[in-house]
């Protein structure tokens, strides 16, 4: 069985919890109770959720567990010095210690992290690394496994993070039966950004959130101007201007991000050679898609693979 020790702080983000629904998933899809998952705060009892509803707890204690789940609040704040004495022991009676989300500062102010690379919440990524510059922080990662702690970015890069330590445990076939049932990735890459393209465009119309959705949808098409205008309902120059002041982006340029999210993603799963992956996301040669990796990324698609290979 596996034990495991899960902090929580007044006003914790509940969304936290979605790595305990993982372990509870993998105990029913392996058919025995391996997790055991014991909610702590440092004096124990009800502690509420910055969703409003309280969760009954235990107090720190002498107990070990095989993991340390330290929990993320809604704001940054100082580790206490149980907190700090607890991680402490823990790095000596755990086989690892996780932090999702900004649980990393907990760490962190724990001197736990001295170091190692770490991942966070992209928006406290730069505050993390000016506050404790011993540390890697690496902005663009879902997860990251450093010996022993486990660190990952915020909100749904729980489950991810919870997904990677089922598979560890239980393996790969577990692991996936989980995350179908759970209705996600069983496994992005390790290095994926914590952004989606798609999102970040942010157009303000329907027709060019319409021609985006195509574009994603059909990335081997030569996705010209004139195609997406026509599935815009626009002329070509109209789209062209209108494209530009929405998104900040020439058509065209978004188009090379959508495509190399698209490769990125395939490539981390390991499946596929490069010349199928080019083919599949529209690059048409490994050539073609190095180039753009290099423009988009500044690094070619060969460093992202071995990057996805380390992390699983």
């Amino acid at each position: 069985m596996q034990k495991i020790g899960f902090v929580i702080f007044p006003d914790f983000q509940v969304m936290g919890f979605a790595a305990i629904t993982a372990f509870e998933i993998a105990n029913l899809v392996a058919g025995v109770s391996f997790y055991e998952v014991t909610l702590l705060s440092e004096n124990g009892g009800p502690v509420r959720s910055s969703a409003g509803f309280n969760v009954e707890t235990e107090a720190f204690g002498e107990r070990s567990f095989d993991t340390l789940f330290v929990g993320a609040g809604t704001e940054l704040r100082p580790a206490s010095p149980k907190l700090t004495d607890y991680i402490h022991r823990a790095m000596t009676s755990s086989q690892r210690i996780a932090a999702p989300c900004v649980g990393a500062f907990s760490l962190a102010e724990a001197g736990v992290l001295d170091g190692r690379r770490v991942s966070t919440h992209w928006e406290f990524a730069a505050e993390l690394q000016a506050r404790f510059p011993r540390l890697k922080v690496e902005q663009d990662r879902i997860y990251i496994v450093d010996g022993p702690i486990w660190t990952s970015a915020g909100m749904t890069a729980t489950i991810d993070l919870a997904l990677a330590m089922v598979e560890h445990d239980l393996g790969v076939e577990v692991a996936r039966s989980v995350a179908r049932k759970l209705v996600v990735y069983h496994r992005r890459a390790g290095g994926q950004s914590q952004f989606s393209a798609l999102l970040e465009l942010e157009p303000k119309s329907d027709r060019i959130q319409n021609a985006l959705n195509y574009a994603k949808a059909h990335l081997r098409n030569e996705l010209s101007v004139e195609e997406l205008a026509e599935v815009a309902r626009l002329s070509p120059r109209q789209f062209s201007r209108a494209f530009r002041a929405e998104t900040g982006q020439s058509p065209a340029k978004a188009i090379e991000h959508l495509r190399v999210e698209a490769a990125r993603e395939l490539i981390g799963d390991g499946r596929h050679a490069m010349d199928e992956i080019a083919n599949e996301t529209g690059f048409a040669d490994r050539e073609r898609m190095r180039r753009a990796f290099l423009r988009v990324l500044g690094q070619p698609p060969q460093t992202i693979r071995r990057h996805a290979r380390a992390a699983a």
